[in-house]
């Protein structure tokens, strides 16, 4: 099996924590950081995690991607506020097989990157974890941590079998699943929870203790599932929206990336999140009434909160 090479771009709660269990398994990791880039090149990478904490004490860091070596795959967990950033950032990362996994949220994400890079292969990388970084290098894991994969335009299915692999070796639960199929079933978490902290400016648990919140979650959950019906995804249905329910029930008290971007006023990612879905979902015919409504008042929060 061969040995691989991973970049990381965007080193941060999602794509640090993977990036840095991969390194600890023994893999060959690059970080591409930002505002911490010094820090984590003098002190190395921490995680506090409910798995385990572990310290990485030196890891390869750079500042720029003209620096960073050609890898074999490149986890991309910048925001997608930042795709603009990837015309910039990946080419000197790439190789012609080099598979881009493309570790963000929303719908649609592939089908532009494809267009900037038409022949590179690409994945999606769906996480399902409460992470979060707010201090520099360090990394607070609170609860679950599993990512499934879809193939999106790799015709090499056994580097994305080793990817897989590689990541399960790494104590990290990985699996592949149906491209359309991934976007959507992580859609039908984040839809509801991520624009519904920031609206009612609270947190997971208090959503689902109040019961009218819990109900218009459960009915956006649904939307998303309708809107899934429409373009011929039928694996979700309403028993998947009672699974993330009651595992959110299970969650620690958390605050999704959207509120985390709201409060330290930055952009947040409505467009792949909110507009690219209902646009895809209306397309196929269905509405999404509950989520335009919400995006509307994410619309106006955004422009309130990072003028």
């Amino acid at each position: 099996m061969k040995h691989l090479t991973y970049a990381v771009v965007g080193t941060g709660a999602i794509g640090g924590y993977y990036g840095a269990k991969l390194a600890r398994a023994g893999q060959e990791v690059h970080f591409l950081l930002h505002s911490d880039y010094e820090y984590v090149r003098e002190n190395g990478l921490r995680v506090s995690s409910c798995d385990g904490d572990f310290c990485l004490p030196a890891v390869s860091a750079y500042a720029s991607a003209q620096d960073m070596p050609k890898a074999d795959v490149v986890l991309v967990a910048l925001k997608s506020t930042n795709q603009h950033l990837l015309g910039t950032l990946l080419p000197p990362l790439l190789h012609p097989a080099t598979l881009v996994i493309l570790i963000q949220n929303g719908i649609g994400l592939e089908a532009d990157v494809q267009t900037w890079f038409p022949t590179q292969p690409l994945a999606a990388g769906l996480a399902f974890i409460c992470s979060a970084k707010t201090e520099p290098g360090h990394i607070r894991h609170q609860c679950y941590g599993s990512i499934n994969l879809g193939n999106y335009s790799c015709a090499d299915a056994s580097l994305f079998q080793t990817v897989l692999s590689d990541f399960c070796a790494a104590g990290i639960d990985a699996h592949e699943v149906p491209y359309l199929e991934a976007r959507w079933r992580k859609a039908v978490w984040n839809m509801p929870f991520n624009g519904m902290t920031v609206a009612l400016h609270t947190q997971t648990d208090a959503l689902l203790q109040n019961p009218a919140t819990r109900q218009l979650i459960y009915e956006q959950m649904m939307e998303v599932i309708g809107a899934a019906h429409a373009l011929g995804i039928d694996a979700l249905d309403e028993r998947f929206a009672q699974k993330m329910m009651q595992m959110t029930d299970e969650m620690v008290p958390y605050s999704p990336s959207m509120r985390l971007d709201f409060d330290f006023h930055r952009p947040m990612e409505i467009h792949y999140l909110y507009t690219r879905p209902i646009a895809e979902a209306s397309a196929a015919g269905f509405a999404m009434p509950r989520l335009e409504m919400l995006e509307r008042e994410l619309l106006f929060i955004d422009a309130q909160n990072t003028r």
